[in-house]
Formats: structure tokens, sequence, C-alpha cells
């Protein structure tokens, strides 16, 4: 998606130098210098300036057409936001949620807009190109997003009270159809409001708006006039003139289809002025309360206060509230008060005293100066210095020029605030700390200070954000962002260090040259142990460095913390079964069709995991199956029927070796050990591996059939690990339910250090079609939640789902490993994608209840999009040429498990399109092992019986 950005001008000229990025994705402009053209004349002209800059020779229609692209405004004065106007209250540093996981110490508004916007532009329609929508705003949505219906504008709204309603724009509807636009108000009164509810709906807009190319092309022609582009506005002109019964009359805009949405959960937080962005960030701060899931445990002295990209030397307590300090050096003489606002200080050790509602902001100019700007809290840069305007000191500026024996009609006294050239500018640091002493109300400073004032180079407001140099100013924040790195991970306790996204984090170490923080104490929580190692293998890694060692340690700590339940529970094998009888275990497979990923650690204990996954046989069988079976020499026989191979295992040190990925018996090894069978495993201790089956009472011989490829993605290694186990516990006595044989089947794998989740053994164990869900934490026991069958085994459906082997395989191991590693360091993206993942769970167990084929097959297709974007090799060229062919008769397709090639699962369109899927790739075999395989949902899952 293009990102289209209206700045301020002096923003533009640096903003993708200041932010890194990239030109062919971002691009920026500004509105015409003093030219109001409103938002929608705005949008006509970002629009227009980007097809200049960027076409190749199409025509605008086809250049529309070419891209998705998202129109964000943020080229206001910020007059109410004095502090980030010279850079634009887009890029206002928020600080890090302290509930929240994966995100930046760097992260600024712009940057959490962002995801929002793409996930509904993701799931536009196709004649939908176009999202317009608000920079000074934060919004969420907690809860997974609806379809947005095929119109030309839909509009995104929240349902708040009349006293917020009034002073926005507001959507109006039918009761009856209430997603149906009747007309939009512009700031109604409470009246109108109170009379509307009596038959209708209003949605308060919060300024996220899609539109179709033909609704953009009118909004186009309605901003020109004669050739230029006007002062129009998209809400109060155009937004006006849409609906079945709009407020203005204009036949051709009357015409569109316009629906209203609900943004599911949501939430919307203003950032458009100095209160707000201390009250937004406080509100959002406090929306998780529930001590579980705040993974730090620093107690602030008063919680609206906000500290970020600064040094603060003076103490703050419980009266300093409504504080917010940002890229600022606040030096031992600081005294502070409370509605402070202090940002741009360079380092200094000037003596400073702030009173209640004082502000401070410090800004560069040109290559070597700064110029000094305190203001008022509540200061909106209106009116005429003659005007009752409270700078400085809190009273009118004529006030305080009287005191101060300046003649206020000199410097233009009728002048608007924010054009007026109040504020000094001076290249000396002692000079600007006595000008901001003597401004904030030191008369005693006398004559000296007045005279530099005076002499000063003195910048308006509007000078200020049109000269600011705002490659010193982010440098500046970057020079006092690193020197935080340091305290806020020797002080881990007590803040979000090992919360942030590591990835990043590493990468702002490596290029400030920061020191690796202190060794974490032993006894540190596992998990923040775990993010610990795998930080310092990152480092080393960037470093150039041996990191292997690091990141060894965080895997070993990870098999700890999944392994230490059960190997704390010591076993007591006991033959349970006549001499001559054998134990039969045979068990489906699993295709995941919703949520694979989120089931892995340490991802599920962060967060929980949620898929939804079926039970399958192939060609009307069990593919899986065990046998195991006492014989008479006390020893352990292991056989495999489907590739030929036998051990014989007589002591202990031949048992204990499991750790070889890709031996045939490493699985029932591991399996035995768990069973007893090895010291450490058992509750009785024993001399020799012989003692221990003369005691039990027999030899045991186990024989493994799996009639499925290895590498097939159906979940067969686990599967075949969680069949040996249930086998065994029935041999052995061990008493084993089936979640307890999931779970030992997650330690089994953490024994053979290939890693894994839970979803492949239960989706296996446990019969039919079901989501599985887990809570945080390292008990990772899914409760289960059984799903209708009824698509997939009614008659006119069950012939469209289709199991194909590409005949390619794709190891898992290395897949897990990289994976896995972006989720040991919090990596932003990956959190995101996995989380979606979450959210893509709930929209296909609807669709499942609802006996919904149509929606269940295209949302297998985004669960295919979804592994693409967490593994880009998910999808190699061999798998696309097998896919291109059926593409259109799918509605949607996945590969099994980790993706790369195994089986591919298929959802036609209606039986039709799956005979002509089977006749097209039985005509085009990949390879000399490729064919389709008979599937069918298993209604019973592990089956263990004895003969």
């Amino acid at each position: 998606m293009k990102k289209l950005l209206s700045l301020p001008p002096n923003l533009v000229n640096c903003f993708h130098d200041v932010t890194g990025y990239n030109r062919s994705e971002w691009f920026c402009t500004n509105d015409p210098v003093g030219h109001k053209l409103g938002s929608g004349g705005g949008s006509a002209w970002l629009l227009q300036s980007c097809y200049e800059e960027t076409s190749q020779g199409e025509t605008f229609d086809e250049w529309m057409k070419k891209d998705k692209r998202l129109l964000l405004h943020a080229g206001g004065q910020s007059r109410r936001l004095p502090a980030y106007a010279p850079s634009g209250k887009i890029l206002t540093p928020i600080p890090v949620f302290r509930w929240e996981r994966g995100q930046r110490f760097s992260q600024d508004l712009l940057s959490l807009q962002i995801p929002l916007y793409e996930r509904i532009m993701d799931i536009a329609p196709d004649n939908m190109h176009t999202m317009i929508v608000s920079g000074d705003v934060y919004i969420r949505a907690t809860k997974p997003l609806q379809t947005v219906p095929d119109a030309d504008v839909v509009c995104y709204g929240l349902w708040l009270g009349s006293e917020i309603a009034t002073d926005h724009g507001v959507f109006v509807s039918r009761r009856d159809t209430s997603s149906v636009l009747e007309c939009m108000m512009q700031k109604p009164s409470i009246k109108t409001l109170g009379e509307l509810l009596k038959s209708h709906f209003y949605l308060t807009d919060i300024g996220i708006w899609l539109l179709s190319d033909r609704a953009v092309k009118m909004l186009m022609e309605r901003s020109v006039r004669n050739g230029e582009i006007i002062n129009y506005d998209l809400y109060s002109e155009f937004g006006c003139a849409l609906g079945s019964d709009p407020t203005i009359k204009d036949d051709e805009l009357n015409s569109l289809k316009v629906a209203v949405l609900p943004l599911p959960g949501g939430e919307f937080y203003h950032y458009g002025t100095s209160h707000e962005i201390i009250s937004s960030t406080l509100a959002v701060q406090n929306l998780v309360n529930d001590q579980r899931e705040i993974m730090h445990h620093s107690l602030k002295p008063h919680p609206a206060m906000f500290v970020q990209n600064a040094v603060v030397k003076t103490s703050i307590t419980e009266k300093n509230q409504n504080l917010w300090i940002e890229n600022s050096w606040v030096g031992e003489k600081w005294t502070l008060a409370h509605e402070n606002i202090i940002t741009g200080v360079p380092q200094n050790d000037w003596h400073v005293t702030l009173r209640a509602g004082d502000c401070v902001d410090v800004v560069p100019v040109d290559e070597c100066e700064y110029v000094v700007r305190p203001y008022g809290f509540d200061d909106k840069f209106r009116g005429s210095l003659h005007d009752v305007t409270t700078l400085f000191l809190g009273k009118p500026f004529v006030e305080w020029a009287s005191e101060r024996g300046i003649d206020i009609d000199e410097i233009d006294g009728n002048a608007d605030l924010q054009s007026a050239r109040i504020f000094p500018t001076c290249e000396n640091f002692d000079d600007a700390g006595l000008l901001l002493r003597w401004m904030l109300g030191e008369p005693e400073l006398g004559d000296e200070a007045k005279n530099l004032w005076l002499e000063a180079r003195r910048l308006s407001a509007d000078d200020i954000s049109n000269e600011a140099c705002l490659s010193r100013l982010t440098m500046q924040r970057d020079e006092y962002r690193a020197g935080n790195w340091q305290a806020i991970a020797d002080n881990y306790e007590h803040s979000v260090f090992y919360q942030v996204d590591l990835c990043h984090a590493a990468k702002e170490y490596s290029l400030y040259n920061i020191p690796e923080p202190k060794p974490i104490a032993g006894n540190a929580p596992l998990l923040t142990r775990i993010h610990d190692s795998m930080f310092r293998s990152e480092l080393a890694r960037l470093k150039g460095e041996e990191c292997k060692a690091a990141e060894d340690k965080a895997f070993s700590l990870l098999r700890e913390g999944l392994t230490e339940r059960v190997l704390s529970e010591r076993q007591s094998p006991v033959m349970s079964v006549y001499s001559d009888q054998i134990v039969w275990g045979r068990s489906p497979v699993r295709i995941d069709i919703a949520g694979g990923w989120t089931d892995t650690p340490p991802y599920c204990l962060m967060e929980g995991g949620s898929v939804i996954n079926l039970a399958i046989e192939l060609n009307g069988q069990p593919p899986l199956q065990t046998y195991v079976r006492p014989c008479k020499e006390h020893k352990i026989i292991l056989r495999s029927i489907d590739l030929g191979a036998m051990e014989t295992i007589s002591t202990y040190e031949e048992l204990s070796d499991f750790r070889h990925v890709g031996s045939p018996f490493s699985i029932p090894k591991a399996a035995l050990a768990l069973a007893g069978f090895l010291p450490g495993f058992s509750t009785e201790v024993y001399s020799s591996l012989e003692q221990q089956l003369k005691s039990f009472g027999c030899g045991i011989e186990l024989t493994l059939l799996s009639a499925i490829p290895a590498g097939s993605g159906l979940g067969t290694s686990s599967m075949l690990a969680a069949t040996v186990l249930g086998a065994l516990n029935d041999f052995c006595g061990l008493m084993w339910d089936k979640t307890e044989i999931g779970c030992r089947t997650l330690v089994l794998e953490q024994l053979l250090t290939t890693g894994g989740g839970w979803q492949d053994q239960f989706g296996g164990i446990l019969q039919g079609v079901k989501l599985l869900q887990t809570e945080r934490g390292f008990d990772q026991a899914p409760t289960v939640r059984w799903l209708p069958a009824d698509i997939y085994t009614r008659p006119e459906y069950s012939a469209c789902h289709l199991l194909y082997y590409t005949g390619i395989t794709r190891t898992a191991k290395t897949i897990l490993a990289e994976i896995v590693r972006r989720m040991f360091l919090n990596h932003n993206a990956e959190l995101a994608l996995l989380r979606e993942m979450k959210n893509h769970v709930y929209d296909m167990y609807e669709a499942i209840q609802r006996a919904d084929f149509a929606q269940m097959g295209r949302l297998v297709r985004k669960t295919w999009m979804q592994n693409q974007a967490i593994d880009s090799g998910t999808n190699p060229d061999a798998v696309r040429q097998i896919t291109s062919q059926i593409d259109d008769l799918c509605l949607g397709y996945k590969l099994s498990g980790a993706g790369g090639g195994g089986y591919l699962y298929m959802v036609a369109k209606d039986p039709d399109a799956a005979a002509r899927i089977r006749t097209i790739l039985n005509a085009n075999r990949p390879n000399a092992n490729a064919r389709f395989v008979e599937m069918s949902l298993s209604d019973k899952g592990l089956q263990v019986s004895r003969s």
C-alpha cells in the first residue's frame, strides 16, 4: 500500500531522512504555501502531486487502479500542540505501552497508526483503492474487522456519547438500515441528536474513509475550479452531499452508494493538543490494569508522567502530575511543578524553575542556533498580542512586556500570535538559559537578559516550524535515546526492556556502540532469561561475533520451562498386558486451516495460541500405527515397517541416544524415556536397562508404521510420537489421558530438540473439526471447542475437499528455528502477524459454525497468505507452478504444516470444479510421486486397543 502524506513544508524536505522510510512506498508533499485547500482539496492536491511524480505514462485512471493508497493529512500548524509543531504532530513520540510486547522506543504516532489502516485496506473490495485518514489520532480496533461492503464510500465510526459527538461529524442512518448512510451532519446539537435517536442511529466520524475510484474522481472534480485546486472540505461539503437524504443536494454525489461501519472494539485517542498528548497516552497505558498482563513492575510517583528520550537528573514526585519530558536534558538545578511539557532542550547546566502550566520548547534552527520558546500548557496560539494571550507567566503578553519595559507595538502587537516574532534565537547555551529564565519570570536578571532578547533574531511560531533544523532535532533525540538504553536495561525488573522489539533494540545497540547489558539475575523469570539470551545472540550476530552459544542457551531455557513439570513427575511402568497380547495404537493426521504458528512456543507462552484443524484419515485408514508387544529377551527391539529398519537396545546409553533428527528411532527412544525406562525419568533406580526390564516382566518389541512420506506437513512426526506414547501408556499402565499424551508429546519434541507447537499432536489425538486454544504460561494444555462437520461431510461439499501430495518435501526444523528466533526477540512485524492469525481463527470459527462453505474456503486462502507472510519460503516456485493451474477453480488452498511442500489441501468452488482440478493435475504431474490422496474426517482421533 502506497502512503501519501500531506506534511508541513519543512518536514517534507527531510521526512525520508529523519524517518528512514522508503521513498518508493512513502510519498509526501505539502499544500501550496499560502493556500488553504481543506481536507477535500488537500486530498486532490496530494493525489495529483503523487501522480505527476510517480506515474509512468499512465492516465490518471490507470494510475489509480494500479495500487492501493493511504492519504494521511498531517500538514496543520499545530497551534494547540507547540511541542511537536516543528516536526509535525504525526511524528509525536509515543511511549511504549506497559502492557504491550514488540513495540519500539523510537515509535511515534505515525508508526502506531499505519497497521490498522493496512488491515482495513487488505480487506477492502477490489474497486476501492483509496483511504483518507487524519494524522493527529490513534485509533485501535480490539476485535476482528468485519467484511467491508461493496460501496462507493465506506466510513468508519464509533458509538460515542452525544457530549463527544456534538463536537464532530456524525453519520446518520435509519434503525432498519443501520449500515446505509442517510446523511452526514457536522457538529449537531445535543438536542438534534436526541431527536434523531427516536428513529435513527448515529455514529461519530473518526476520520477513516474508503473511496472507490468513482468517488475519488467526483471528489477531484469538486476540488478543482478553472484548472486550479480550491479550498474544498471532505467532511462538511463532500460528506454532507452523501447519503439517501443528504443535507447538501448534488445529484451526482447523491448517487454514490455509501456504507457506514462501526469499528469493532474501536477506541479513539486524539493527539491534537498539549493536554491530549498526556491524557491520551495515559488512557492507552491504563487500558490494561490486570497485573498478570503487565510485564514489568514499575510504579511512578503519579501515572500522568511520561519521560522518554531524555536525561532527567532532578527529582520527580507525585506533585509533578501531567508531566511530559521528551528529547530534553533536565538537570539537577531544574525545579518542576505540574502541567509542564519540556521538549527539545539540549544538555545544559541551567537553573530553571517551572511553575504550574509552564512549558518549554527549544528548537534547533540553521546549523548552530537554537530558538527558545516558553509557552503555557493551555495556549492555543490564537489572537493578537494585545488579546488575552497567556504566554510565559500565565498572564497576557502585553502585561509581560510592560513589566520588562518593552514596547509591544514595536514588535507588531496586533500580529496574530502564531506569526508574532517574539521567540529569540541564540548560539550560546548560557544565553539560551538566561533568556529562558528571564522569559519565565526572573525579573532580577535585568537589562542583560532584556537587551539580549531585544537584540536577538526573533522568530514566530510559524517561523520556527518553517526554519527548524529537523535533522539536528532528530539527532539529539536519537542521542538521548541511545543514552537511555543502558539505564533501561540495568533496570529491567522495573522497565519495559525485555518486552520491546529486541531485534530493533539490538540494531540500536550496534548503531550507537552501546555496551552490552550487565548479566541478569539467575533467578529472573524464565521468559526474561530466554529473551535475554536471544538478545545477546542477536547483538553478537550484528557484530559478526560467535552467537550460537547464546542462541542455544535460549532454546535450552525454553526446553527447561516446557519439560520441567513432566520431568519432575517420574514414572513407574508396569507390564499391564498378557504375554501374548499386542497393544495397537493408530492415529489420524491433521490439517490446520487457521491459526497455525500461534501454537508455537514461545509465542503461545507469551500470548496463548488459537488453531482450527481437522483430524483426517487417508484412503480410509489412520495412517500412523504403532504395535507394542512383550518379548522374552530383556531388550528393547525397535522396528520400522515403512523404513525397513531395525535396532536392538540393550543399555541405557543406547536408549538415551535419541537426539538425532531424522534417525528412524529417535521418537520411540524418547517416548520410552518419558515412559520411565531411563534413569532420571523413573521412580525406581536400576543398575541397568536389563535389570529394569526383568523387574518390568518382559522385554519390549515396538513396531512403527507411517504410511506418509517424511516432510508431508501433516504433523506426521508429532502424531507418530503421540501414537507411540499412547500405545506405551496402555502397555505400561501409566494412566495418561489424551491431554497428558498431547502435553508429553510437546515435551518429547523438546527432548529431540526439534521444537514445535502443540497443535500437530492435539490435531490428531482429538477427532473431527475443532478450535484449540491455550492461555499464556508454560501449561499449554488446550481447551477444545468442537465444530460441526457439515461443510466437510454433506454430499454437496465433501467432494470439494481435495488433498494432493506434491512430491515436494521440506523439513520443518530449519523453518521453525528462524521463526521462533524472531518470537524470542519480540519481532514487531512477526508478533503483528501472529496476532492477526489469532484473530483470523475467530472468523474461520464463525464461518464453520454457520456452515458457510464459500466463506470457509476464502478464509483458507487467507490462511495461506498469512503463512507466506510469516515465512517467505512457504511457497516455492515448484508449488506455485502447481497452484497456478488450479487457482481460479479454488475458493482457497494451502500447504499443510509449515509449508514448502508435502500435501496441498484445496477447497474447490463446487464438485464440477473439483473434477476439473483432478483432471488438470493428473495430466500435469510435477514429479513421479505426485498424486491425489483420498481424505476423510476422523471421528475417533487417537485409538489404542489390545489383541
